[in-house]
């Protein structure tokens, strides 16, 4: 018998009752790969805990999604590497996994596979882990109840629980308000049949991966495409931003520029009309034009203008607020509701708190958030401290362990600048204690309770012009202005920055060299843990952040 199963018969209303009350602490809502992810982590942690979903299986978004069904993460199997972890910076599908549990490799073996595969994947691990799931509850009302929630679903359940975490995702269309929007025809319910265009005029709104992945598609058969948008491409190989267009859908950037009857167009688009003749008419507002307004005529106009997180389900007293480009619900560090307490999120919409930054709107990001989720409900509700290892403070052993994680972990690797590892001084200023994966904002504000410590990123530079062309300073004094991936380990006092150390960027991105990274990390934390012991007495508010170029007798601190 399942756990579910024994809630509900262990409740006096199912024998008698049409539609059953069910308790339980933790529900999930979504069995996508964050929401799967979460119940793994919630299982081994022997938690109560529930994931309701409308759909008949796990993973039902990437059945629709993307329409033209080639996903944008990447599945490299090899990779002349046997560590398990540090093979997960490659694999963006797989969900972190336990001894013996399924990876996407099982379902593919495409570098950029199809959707249809990660939905066979999520399948696999939901069953092959027995998660708590139940399909086809689809929940048409959250409010609040006492202390905790009471979601009704469409079949007249009622499931009540002490803590809701929402795992959805994006999945409302997004819509311009635009005169005569209704008249285009939006992403999730057009033609994916290229042939339906033959010949055609077709408009595309946004510029993101779905409008260039449909621009792509429909380029063989219509006879001009126009993709527009008020703000510029942004390619994420320029910006490390993997939501930013990619090049496995750009070869549509070829026909704008070598003029092949294809344009990209920084407007705004003011209206769509209907012409006499069944074409639409939309006027286009340029930008970077003096102000030019054009007329266009286009047979089709498409809306690939992204999702949105759907509130419609929340009741007023629990309606969660929502964040400054209306997308996304707002979040603490902790990933939950900044105005629903007990309200959290997990899978892409955690993005919140690294938008368009990290990798947290993707699977290769938001399984370690929801790792980290499961460690904060832990300590919040459970007494439970955030898992760490001792470590020496001698600092030839703080820089080796330092240097063997950066070296390997994937979570910091993919979550870079948000996801970090720290090293607290305990109280007596000589133990250390080493925590893996940690949101770097979860120690900011206190939430880790490290008088001081360590933070341990892994970070891009300062962004270069043209990114195949870059001027670099290969010496360690300058590791400080390298603009590729590099490690950065900075000093916290009471939240207070006093240090950072920079180590020069890698071609094969190992910092292994005993020079160039083990010496000036080493002398950094021997410099480090003098001021802070000596200098200072372990008293907060006495030390200001160095802010000096290069070694004079201590590594590049910034």
């Amino acid at each position: 018998m399942s756990s579910f199963e024994h809630r509900e018969s262990q409740n006096p209303k199912h024998s008698t009752d049409q539609h059953p009350t069910i308790n339980t602490q933790t529900v999930i809502l979504g069995a996508g790969p964050g929401g799967l992810q979460l119940a793994a982590s919630l299982q081994s942690s022997g938690r109560d805990y529930l994931v309701l979903d409308a759909a008949a299986a796990a993973g039902d978004f990437f059945r629709h999604y993307p329409r033209h069904r080639k996903l944008l993460s990447i599945n490299k199997i090899h990779t002349g590497c046997d560590d398990p972890e540090t093979n997960l910076r490659w694999d963006w599908n797989s969900l972190v996994p336990e001894p013996g549990s399924p990876m996407f490799s099982d379902h593919s073996e495409e570098y950029f596979p199809d959707a249809d595969a990660l939905v066979s994947y999520l399948r696999d691990f939901a069953e092959h882990h027995k998660l708590q799931v139940t399909y086809g509850v689809r929940i048409t009302c959250i409010e609040r109840r006492g202390g905790g929630f009471a979601l009704t679903s469409a079949q007249g359940h009622l499931y009540l629980c002490e803590r809701l975490v929402v795992a959805t995702g994006v999945s409302k269309p997004h819509s311009p308000k635009i005169p005569g929007i209704e008249l285009a025809e939006c992403y999730s319910k057009m033609s994916v049949d290229a042939a339906d265009f033959a010949g055609q005029r077709v408009l595309i709104m946004g510029k993101g991966n779905s409008g260039f992945e449909t621009a792509d598609h429909l380029t063989p058969t219509t006879s001009l495409i126009h993709i527009v948008s008020p703000t510029p491409v942004k390619l994420a190989w320029k910006t490390h931003y993997v939501r930013h267009l990619r090049a496995i859908n750009n070869n549509f950037l070829d026909t704008y520029q070598l003029k092949s009857q294809n344009a990209i167009l920084d407007a705004a688009v003011r209206s769509i009309d209907k012409t006499a003749e069944g074409k639409f008419r939309v006027e286009l507002a340029y930008y970077h034009a003096d102000s030019e307004v054009e007329p266009i005529e286009y047979d089709r106009v498409l809306v690939c203008t992204g999702f949105l997180f759907d509130v419609s389900i929340f009741a007023d007293n629990c309606k969660p607020q929502l964040t400054e480009c209306g997308r996304l619900p707002a979040q603490t560090c902790e990933w939950e509701s900044v105005n629903v307490p007990g309200l959290f999120f997990a899978g892409t919409l955690t993005q919140a708190r690294d938008y368009r930054k990290a990798a947290s709107p993707f699977v290769h990001g938001f399984r370690y958030n929801s790792i980290a989720l499961n460690r904060v409900l832990e300590h919040r509700y459970h007494g439970q401290a955030w898992p760490s290892t001792e470590l020496s403070d001698d600092p030839n052993a703080m820089s080796t362990a330092t240097l063997d994680r950066l070296n390997s972990s994937s979570a910091i690797w993919q979550l870079f600048g948000f996801m970090c590892d720290v090293i607290a001084i305990e109280p007596d200023h000589k133990s250390l204690r080493y925590f893996k994966d940690v949101p770097r904002d979860y120690v900011l504000e206190g939430r880790l309770r490290a008088r001081a410590c360590f933070l341990v990123t892994l970070e891009f530079g300062e962004m270069q012009p043209d990114p195949f062309r870059v001027d670099r300073k290969p010496h360690p004094q300058t590791a400080a202005d390298s603009s590729l991936l590099h490690p950065v380990v900075r000093h916290y006092e009471h939240g207070k920055l006093v240090g950072e150390c920079h180590l020069l960027e890698e071609l094969f991105a190992e910092w292994t060299k005993t020079e160039t990274h083990h010496v000036p990390l080493r002398r950094f934390f021997e410099v480090e843990l003098t001021d802070f012991r000596q200098s200072t007495g372990g008293k907060s508010g006495t030390r200001k952040s160095r802010k000096t170029t290069g070694p004079v007798d201590r590594p590049t601190v910034v």
